[in-house]
């Protein structure tokens, strides 16, 4: 799924919570949060630079059609790539979470992170509800990235909720 991608140790982390909140660590509490999110950065930054350099292909045009420069502006793989978003919770379902704000994307882009995932984008040529194009992408760029993430951020994840724990014993 191109949606969001989850480090979850929900059974330490909650219980490492409540021990935090009774014990009144407001300063480890906040060290957590931001060595959780550290450990995700490296993520998000990879999962940018993928989609900023993914290669998307058409099978271009025939002879004698007509063509033209696009009608808009905007660049689709950076507009994605500036909609990846890390958030840490510590209460409710703790972790850490990388995932594509669609609030940040214009409303005609809001699930293109996943379609691109596909590797198939299939979209009306320059707006012409008539005539539609299909384009092509190296599949699955979102999974293939967060697979080459998921162990290192598990341990490092395991690392700090080994830290923390030690602190408060």
């Amino acid at each position: 799924m191109a949606q969001s991608v989850q480090i979850l140790g929900t059974g330490q982390l909650i219980e490492l919570q409540r021990r935090l909140r009774r014990a009144g660590h407001e300063n480890i509490r906040s060290s957590m949060q931001r060595r959780i999110r550290r450990a995700a950065e490296p993520l998000r930054t990879d999962l940018q630079s993928t989609i900023r350099g993914l290669l998307i292909r058409s099978a271009g045009r025939g002879a004698g059609k007509r063509g033209g420069s696009s009608p808009t502006n905007r660049p689709l793989r950076a507009t994605i790539a500036g909609a990846i978003r890390i958030s840490v919770r510590t209460a409710g379902a703790p972790g850490a979470r990388v995932w594509v704000d669609k609030g940040l994307l214009p409303p005609d882009l809001r699930n293109m992170a996943q379609v691109v995932n596909t590797g198939r984008i299939r979209h009306p040529v320059f707006g012409n509800r008539r005539r539609w194009a299909t384009q092509t992408a190296s599949p699955l760029w979102w999974d293939r990235t967060v697979s080459r993430h998921t162990s290192r951020m598990e341990s490092e994840v395991a690392r700090v909720v080994d830290d923390v724990r030690r602190h408060l014993e």
